[in-house]
């Protein structure tokens, strides 16, 4: 049982807290029953990430097993069995659309899309030079919309192309990590690392990492957003993504950090302070008017 915990990867459900965004920013935290859609939403999204982590590892074993860190994953050194974990992974599936359809039909297809996208990462784009790193970036875009719907909010579509950028900056940050940790290896591990090098990932970075911060600045500064939340002063929040970007970076580059983002956010301080108040502010910011 303590393997297939490990394979589920609990520590990377964080992964899943995008879902809470359409709650927050649709200004419908107060909301006993929204925040209740919303608590679900998560909860079905681990379910189905869990899944696709097992049909991940499942595809992987034997590359991974050739992997200096990924080799003690419970499936590639036999501590969890093929047929275990295949057959947890149907469970987990099926448990998690039912419960996705019985919300809401919109939320049933938008779970089905989600692990369409992941099980088509775990067979061919992941082999595939940059629709490897879109495509986990699509895959926290459809949890953003996966959050949305279940709480019947509509999601701007600015916060989207943030969404997607971050998890693309993330994304690049550990293909990085990767190639630079396994060094010549690399290709016996994920044959598309063959297809980059450190000197482009660092310029993907650096262009994404841009894309981003401008992208949050004028979101917080249309005049749509403006008017929805009956505020100018978003714009406050803007140090906070722009230290948390740049703190992220100094992890990559000078503490050789990004192979798991999860990980490293919860073990940075300063990181997760800085994404922690970054939630205050917005909250603060957000419903001040509401409640006020």
């Amino acid at each position: 049982m303590a393997a297939l915990v490990v394979s589920l990867r609990p520590d990377q459900w964080t992964k899943n807290l995008i879902v809470f965004a359409g709650l927050i920013f649709g200004q419908r935290l107060l909301d006993a029953t929204a925040l209740g859609a919303a608590i679900w939403a998560f909860v079905i999204f681990c379910g189905l990430s869990s899944a696709m982590y097992l049909v991940n590892d499942l595809v992987d074993r034997n590359e991974d097993r050739r992997h200096p860190v990924k080799r003690t994953r419970p499936i590639a050194s036999g501590a969890l069995s093929s047929g275990s974990a295949m057959t947890w992974a149907i469970v987990l599936v099926v448990v998690s659309l039912s419960a996705s359809f019985s919300l809401s039909w919109t939320l049933g297809v938008v779970s089905v899309t989600f692990v369409g996208l992941l099980t088509a990462y775990s067979r061919l784009l992941k082999h595939l030079v940059i629709l490897d790193v879109l495509a986990i970036a699509a895959g926290f875009v459809i949890r953003a919309i996966g959050g949305a719907v279940a709480v019947d909010v509509p999601i701007s579509q600015w916060l989207l192309v943030c969404t997607l950028l971050l998890a693309l900056f993330l994304g690049l940050s550990k293909r990085r990590h990767e190639l630079v940790l396994l060094g010549n290896l690399a290709t016996e591990h994920r044959r598309s690392l063959g297809q980059y090098s450190p000197q482009l990932f660092d310029q993907l970075i650096s262009v994404v990492a841009a894309a981003t911060l401008v992208s949050y600045a004028f979101y917080t500064v249309e005049p749509s957003t403006v008017e929805n939340f009956g505020t100018n002063k978003l714009t406050w929040t803007l140090p906070f993504p722009i230290y948390g970007i740049f703190r992220y970076l100094y992890l990559v580059h000078r503490e050789q950090g990004g192979g798991n983002p999860a990980e490293m956010l919860l073990s940075d301080r300063p990181l997760l302070a800085c994404v922690a108040l970054w939630v205050v502010a917005i909250v603060l910011i957000i419903y001040r008017p509401l409640v006020g």
